[in-house]
């Protein structure tokens, strides 16, 4: 079964980049991007877990922490870019399941999501079905870290699994580099939006039968790139 969570997290980027993840691994997302907003979810849709940044406005996590341990009792794991002691402790005493600080891969965000439905008996944690993203002739497998073309593997660097699971989640929508560029954080922390292009280069040469004529991997001139053949 599928879990739903809710991500607040006042990064928009960040933000997408989890609910991405989250549909890659069969879950369902809900974004907010401030304090308040992530209670008043909470009180209208009840997730299963909720991924918490420390840093909101109107109310910090902190304060949706302590008001969702008062009331509930949905699991939580923290995001912070605060990694002081005092912060961590903090947050766990008020109730947190867990926490990360960031600069995050979304491939362990995704494992400790796991964990968190796991030990808390919440649906998505016991994951028996398949895990692997399929789409324009791709399997994606976000649990073994491998990719297949036609049945055949297809080795990847770390940054180029990353941009191939976001787009294979949502074939046929169209990424900008910006976006793009976001799912590699925290492998290619160094890269610019002109990187992108060289990730895709050398994407459509492994997984393309012509990279000077892609059917899979296709520009859209002005604003990004798509993977194009639906999902499998």
């Amino acid at each position: 079964m599928c879990a739903h969570v809710l991500v607040a997290e006042d990064d928009a980027m960040q933000a997408e980049l989890i609910r991405r993840s989250l549909l890659a691994e069969g879950h369902t997302a809900t974004v907010v991007h401030d304090g308040a907003a992530a209670l008043d979810a909470v009180r209208r849709g009840r997730p299963d877990l909720v991924v918490l940044d420390l840093m909101l406005p109107v109310i910090d996590g902190f304060g949706v922490c302590r008001v969702l341990r008062r009331d509930d009792d949905i699991p939580v794991l923290m995001l912070t870019a605060r990694a002081a002691e005092d912060d961590i402790l903090l947050g766990l005493e008020l109730g947190a399941d867990d926490y990360m600080t960031k600069p995050y891969s979304p491939r362990e965000l995704m494992a400790r999501i796991r964990t968190v439905l796991r030990r808390s008996g919440r649906p998505g944690g016991d994951r028996r079905d398949d895990p692997v993203v399929r789409a324009a002739g791709l399997a994606v497998d976000p649990e073994r870290h491998e990719v297949r073309c036609a049945g055949a593997p297809v080795e990847c660097t770390p940054a180029e699994f990353q941009i191939l699971l976001a787009m294979a989640a949502e074939p046929e929508r169209v990424f900008t580099r910006r976006q793009l560029l976001q799912c590699t954080r925290g492998f290619d922390r160094s890269s610019t939006e002109r990187a992108v292009d060289v990730h895709i280069m050398n994407l459509r040469r492994k997984i393309e039968t012509d990279p000077r004529r892609p059917v899979r991997l296709l520009t859209v001139f002005g604003v990004g790139y798509k993977l194009s053949g639906g999902p499998a």
